[in-house]
């Protein structure tokens, strides 16, 4: 069984938010952000084992930018998100793309591909403060130490004020929130035995292994 030692509300995750990734999927890129959630069973500590899913065959790595909400309320304007991010990291959205093919094939929701136990690794938070730059932040992943995605916050197609400004039209934001901020092209497969790195120059670094 796995274990969530990490406090969290709730997990939302934006899809299709950078115009390469977006273009590599074939997909076309969205006029209003894609929104989904994962639970929080999903959270992974750096250096903990991650499990292959046994529901699937092809798992992706996704890098992420991510933000920590640390105050409860809406955002009802981009000039006032800000205030509401309490910290900043890096993550992985863990995806099955079979599955997710298959569910986007048949019109179905894509909780199964996306949402599934140990999906959510998530490095360690630097508090957030104003001179941090959260549209200049570079990120990226390597595979068993070979570069896989790299890229810019600046390159989001909605920023992470107007993310929260979206998000808030739908849901209240609470602290603990996190918002998994979408990922770069050069998305690619993981498999049993393979080491995952992700950094940041913000966050630093942190690595999981791939087991079975």
């Amino acid at each position: 069984m796995v274990k969530n030692k990490l406090n969290c509300a709730r997990v939302f995750c934006i899809g299709r938010n950078y115009a390469e990734h977006v273009q590599e999927l074939s997909n076309t890129i969205p006029e209003k952000p894609v929104i989904f959630i994962k639970p929080a069973t999903c959270l992974v500590k750096p250096g903990e084992k991650i499990h292959f899913p046994k529901h699937g065959k092809e798992l992706h790595h996704e890098v992420e930018i991510i933000v920590k909400i640390g105050s409860e309320g809406r955002v009802a304007r981009e000039e006032e998100a800000l205030s509401f991010v309490s910290a900043v990291t890096v993550g992985l959205d863990l995806t099955l793309r079979d599955v997710q093919a298959d569910l986007k094939k048949k019109g179905l929701p894509w909780e199964i591909a996306k949402a599934f136990d140990q999906s959510a690794p998530i490095g360690s938070f630097v508090p957030y403060n104003k001179s941090i730059d959260l549209n200049n932040i570079s990120f990226g992943c390597k595979v068993n130490g070979i570069e896989r995605q790299r890229g810019n916050s600046r390159d989001m197609i909605f920023s992470i004020p107007r993310l929260l400004v979206e998000l808030s039209k739908i849901w209240m934001l609470r602290p603990g929130d996190l918002l998994f901020t979408g990922t770069p092209s050069g998305v690619g497969p993981l498999k049993v035995g393979d080491s995952i790195e992700i950094k940041s120059n913000l966050t630093g670094s942190f690595s999981w292994s791939i087991v079975e």
